[in-house]
């Protein structure tokens, strides 16, 4: 997977799930981006193969009186696409921090 085949958004949800941010929510708190842009990068990283998901157990929700949460990994494909993408970013003469501020901090 080419990282130029990834917008700056997805990118951000990449790294928040690298930087071990798990869920949704996590993820929008993490980046500041809002769940309208970041539901839809999970969705095109996990159809990507980039990264994968799963449910956690109801009743792991149910004791914290909540909804189930829908968990992320990245895959070794997925932070292979990172890596390039930092090193892109590297080869252009961007630093990772004034690319994504929020998210490479």
């Amino acid at each position: 997977m080419s990282p130029r085949l990834l917008g700056y958004a997805t990118l951000a949800v990449l790294q928040a799930l690298a930087d071990g941010f798990q869920y949704g929510f996590d993820v929008i708190d993490h980046t500041g981006l809002p769940s309208g842009t970041v539901y839809p990068a999970l969705s095109t990283l996990t159809r990507k193969g980039l990264v994968e998901s799963h449910w956690e157990e109801e009743g792991v929700a149910h004791a914290d009186g909540r909804p189930r949460r829908k968990y992320y990994a990245v895959r070794v494909e997925g932070s292979t696409a990172l890596q390039e993408a930092m090193e892109r970013f590297r080869a252009l003469g961007l630093r990772a921090s004034s690319v994504a501020p929020e998210v490479m901090g």
